[in-house]
């Protein structure tokens, strides 16, 4: 291809520069109006943060609320020693709307202990059970002055109590069985008060939409529980993931190839062993009562060690794993020559790292109560809001005697809680925007420092004193417009899949194909979308770093350079990260094997020490994230550092040619290594032969720049070094 075709295609190459010897400093603020924008965008964060704080209540996510939006058990209230929620008529909650509303339509109280007994009103009042009785009533009733049709009639107490246990604070029935058939308290039917029969199976759908409710609340409390007994170990084990993660890098800057090696083999043993792990548990579960089940049988289970009892479980993390295994040892035999190149570019990363050693709820809740009319019979203000202290004398009350003004949600009618939505939107958006923008900061500083060691023409002599700090002053001081338009296009994208996956599960249920077949499509285009920006966007923050020029002009060299180098970035940059990722995959499984057998009590020997927990999942997944983090914040300065030394050696190639009077920046190291990657290159693209017709003059090049640079070389004029070099092209 004709180099004047393919340049004009890919952008224009860099021209030789001989002032140009590492990141410029005399470079101006870029991308003003960004930073402007970022900053009040930071402004409204802390003020909505304030609002919140001013108006949540964490009180409303821990106690149950009764009818009246008081909370139960709460200290210093006059119900503090009433921590459960008593429902009236559970049966009630059967009703779809409770899904809906997340509210049953009945009335609840506060009570000390769920009753254990089975009990009707009319029995009680012709008995000397009416004391107990009357614990399950409204305050105040006075059960020898009213008949049982009153009491009914106006809801003052249940009619009836069935034996229940306390669950997540709250009072359900406590099923059995009496030959096969399901009962409550030896019965097996029951009166709702309004004189319909139900059955222990109504009971039971209407607890178990009462459970659906709060069944997230309940998980988050087991939770938060598990994270009580166990968050020192958890830092323990997050301590030890740094120290492993410390001491692989430290090994890696001086043994770098041992290490690589080392790395994939035990990444290879590792995931081999959960295979072997896994095959045990499947074997030992075989002739188990109940194991044989399948996962869709099982349902969901807020006990998640349910799924670990089941076959099929083990056998889903033995096919994941199996396939993980032969991916991984699929992509060493094929990349094996490149992975050879990676290795040595990752050894001349070290090098660079020797020489920079220093580079190692509350808004949810803001609320108030929202009372609603409930009614058994058709009415025209069911559902609307009310007051209780004046509803006995409304309009509502008149038209519809039964009706009931109960608590239904926490909400309001303010100007602040009109736009609740808009601020948790805000908040999530914002919470993107500046968690991408500190990952900006890191990415340009890194570059900043790394720029600086590649284009010293003597290092580390010509180096800033203080490279890092150098880096990190230019990137706030010049470009945090730019890091914040960078950011905001990727938290827009990040918003923007949040958003589809909410639409995906409000339509779960949907019988629409072709809905659900566009969700898809959608979501797997903006996950598309979100890497490329990624990937673009850390290219781009380089040349921020090095040319202090705006992001979208960094953005469009960033990515024809790369274009210009499409065959280099997939035999250097992608297979290194796989290496690196390959290290991570290593520090977590060692890190995820050791909490497993800690957390499930398997180590002999020191099953004391090992927490009580609901769930023994919730710390071991918590060290996994974490450890992957960890080891995602060590690595990534190595990361940084090989893209950063591959877009500098691409620029380097195109101002220089490795003669006396132009010579490259690179090491003789560097240049040998990428010497070795020329010829993997070829394995994948045969360099197009010259035209035997003389070079044309380029725009901007002299004749004299011209002859030395490597594209434009005739053949019979070339010295070996040269020739070698132009393999590079």
């Amino acid at each position: 291809m004709p180099e004047e075709e393919y340049y004009g295609k890919n952008g224009e190459p860099r021209k030789y520069d001989p002032t140009f010897n590492g990141p410029i400093h005399n470079r101006g603020c870029t991308d003003i109006i960004c930073c402007v924008l970022f900053i009040l965008a930071l402004l409204g964060y802390f003020a909505v943060g304030i609002l919140a704080w001013s108006q949540g209540d964490p009180r409303k996510v821990i106690y149950p609320t009764d009818s009246r939006g008081q909370f139960c058990g709460q200290a210093g209230t006059p119900l503090e020693n009433k921590p459960n929620l008593f429902y009236f008529n559970i049966m009630k909650c059967a009703s779809p709307l409770v899904l809906l509303e997340f509210q049953c339509p009945t009335p609840q109280i506060c009570v000390e202990k769920c009753p254990d007994r089975f009990l009707t009103l009319i029995n009680a009042l012709n008995s000397k059970e009416m004391d107990y009785y009357k614990l399950y009533c409204k305050e105040g009733v006075d059960l020898t002055k009213l008949t049982a049709p009153n009491i009914l009639k106006d809801q003052l107490c249940p009619a009836m109590i069935l034996p229940s246990k306390p669950l997540s604070r709250r009072c359900f029935p406590a099923f059995g069985l009496k030959n096969g058939v399901l009962v409550v308290g030896n019965q097996t039917t029951f009166d709702d008060g309004m004189g319909q029969i139900k059955t222990a199976q109504d009971l039971r759908y209407g607890a178990g939409n009462a459970t659906i409710v709060r069944e997230t609340q309940q998980l988050a409390m087991r939770i938060f529980e598990d994270y009580t007994h166990s968050w020192y170990w958890i830092l323990i084990g997050l301590v030890i993931a740094m120290v492993i993660s410390l001491i692989f890098i430290v090994l890696l800057r001086f043994l770098a190839g041992i290490m690589v090696w080392i790395m994939i083999v035990l990444v290879i043993l590792v995931i081999g062993y959960g295979i072997f792990h896994c095959s045990m548990e499947y074997n030992s579960l075989k002739g188990t009562p109940g194991a044989n089940i399948t996962l869709q049988q099982l349902g969901f289970q807020t006990d998640f060690s349910v799924y670990l009892q089941i076959q099929q479980t083990w056998l889903a993390f033995l096919i994941i794993l199996c396939i993980v295994e032969v991916i991984i040892i699929l992509l060493l035999i094929f990349l094996r020559k490149r992975i050879l190149v990676a290795i040595a570019l990752i050894k001349e990363a070290s090098r660079w790292l020797n020489s920079l050693p220093a580079v190692i709820s509350f808004l949810s809740t803001s609320n108030e109560p929202v009372y609603k009319v409930f009614n058994n019979s058709v009415c025209e203000y069911s559902r609307n809001t009310c007051n209780p202290e004046t509803f006995n004398t409304s309009a509502a009350k008149q038209a519809c005697p039964d009706a009931k003004c109960m608590f239904a949600f926490y909400g309001g009618e303010s100007p602040y809680h009109k736009y609740l939505i808009a601020f948790q939107l805000y908040n999530v958006f914002l919470f993107f925007w500046c968690a991408n923008f500190v990952t900006a900061l890191g990415q340009v500083t890194l570059a900043g420092a790394f720029a600086s060691y590649y284009w010293a023409p003597k290092k580390p002599d010509d180096m800033p004193a203080f490279p890092i700090f150098s880096s990190l002053g230019r990137a706030l001081r010049y470009h945090t417009g730019s890091m914040a338009f960078g950011s905001l296009i990727l938290a827009i994208v990040q918003v923007i899949r949040v958003l589809l996956e909410y639409l995906d599960h409000k339509l779960k249920g949907a019988q629409n194909k072709f809905a659900k077949f566009l969700l898809c499509c959608l979501k797997c285009c903006f996950w598309c979308l979100e890497k490329f920006i990624k990937f673009l966007n850390r290219n781009a923050y380089i040349m921020i770093a090095i040319y202090g020029k705006n992001f979208c002009t960094s953005a469009r060299d960033a990515f024809f350079l790369l274009l210009r180098n499409i065959i280099r970035v997939a035999v250097l940059d992608k297979v290194t990260d796989f290496l690196l990722f390959l290290g991570k995959l290593l520090i977590v499984g060692a890190v995820g094997i050791l909490s497993f057998f800690f957390f499930s009590g398997k180590i002999r020997g020191i099953e004391s020490a090992t927490p009580p927990l609901n769930y023994y999942w919730v710390p071991i997944v918590t060290v996994v994230i974490g450890s992957y983090l960890i080891a995602h914040g060590f690595f990534s300065v190595y990361s940084m550092c090989v893209d950063t030394l591959f877009l500098c050696f691409c620029e380097d190639l195109e101002r220089n040619d490795g003669s006396a009077e132009r010579p490259y920046f690179m090491s003789p190291e560097l240049h040998d290594i990428l010497l070795g990657c020329a010829t993997v290159v070829e394995e994948v693209k045969e360099v197009p032969e010259k035209e035997e017709e003389a070079p044309r003059e380029q725009d901007g090049m002299t004749r004299r720049q011209q002859q030395h640079h490597p594209l434009m070389k005739e053949d019979g004029d070339e010295s070996p070094q040269k020739a070698d070099d132009k393999q590079l092209y």
